[in-house]
């Protein structure tokens, strides 16, 4: 159930998610800091075999939410991990009355990971974004920012609706839509610059396949429109 994706650092895929018919993978990650407690960024689906693959890994300190679209199964797993804290970025609290949020995600690392995971919030229009750098693996890790949905799996208008707004297609990239969601495209630049700074070696991202070799490059292509 959990793959290893570099030290201290394992991913798990989940079901796709449909939204209008956009069928997207799923994926999350579980970091293990340095007191032993494990972080787990945008959980998926959870079924018996992960949580039984997440307990073997370590004890479930920190659950993250990396923006307001990614909710759906906190609730499961609050329930299953009831001593995590479940760590939220703005609006979810307003979208997710059911849900206890312990703390807010904002520009500055939680410091339970401080030193260990960076951060970096990106505002749009859509929702705010917190991207993360695992230092131990290298790894940057981006929920909807950066998608590569599988073109074999979309089809007729929608293989050219996700064509258009690049959210499919060989390499990541940010969609059309974040790209047009970022009005404050100063602070976006500046937000950005901060994560091109990161020494990436990994990058990880929840809607298509990860980049295991040259991540670095991979988030520099990416944002290229943004960055000039």
């Amino acid at each position: 159930m959990l793959t290893p994706f570099g030290p201290g650092l394992r991913t798990a895929d989940g079901p796709e998610v449909e939204v209008f018919g956009f069928r997207y993978p799923t994926r999350m990650a579980l970091i293990r800091l340095s007191d032993g407690t494990l972080m787990a960024w945008s959980p998926v689906r959870l079924t018996p075999a992960l949580r039984d693959a997440v307990e073997a890994f370590g004890p479930l300190a920190r659950i993250v939410a990396p923006n307001a679209l990614h909710h759906l199964s906190l609730g499961d797993w609050q329930a299953a991990f009831p001593a995590a804290r479940l760590l939220a970025p703005p609006g979810l609290a307003a979208k997710r009355g059911d849900l206890r949020i312990d703390a807010q995600l904002g520009e500055a690392p939680d410091p339970a990971w401080a030193g260990e995971v960076d951060q970096v919030m990106i505002r749009t229009r859509i929702t705010d974004e917190v991207v993360f750098f695992h230092r131990e693996s290298a790894t940057a890790i981006v929920t909807d920012l950066i998608q590569r949905v599988p073109a074999e799996t979309l089809s007729g208008w929608r293989a050219v609706v996700a064509r258009l707004d690049r959210m499919s297609g060989p390499e990541p990239q940010v969609p059309r839509k974040f790209r047009m969601a970022m009005t404050d495209r100063r602070a976006a630049r500046a937000a950005v610059g901060r994560i091109l700074d990161w020494p990436t070696q990994r990058l990880l991202i929840a809607h298509g396949a990860p980049v295991p070799v040259g991540g670095g490059a991979a988030l520099r292509s990416a944002f290229g429109w943004l960055t000039g």
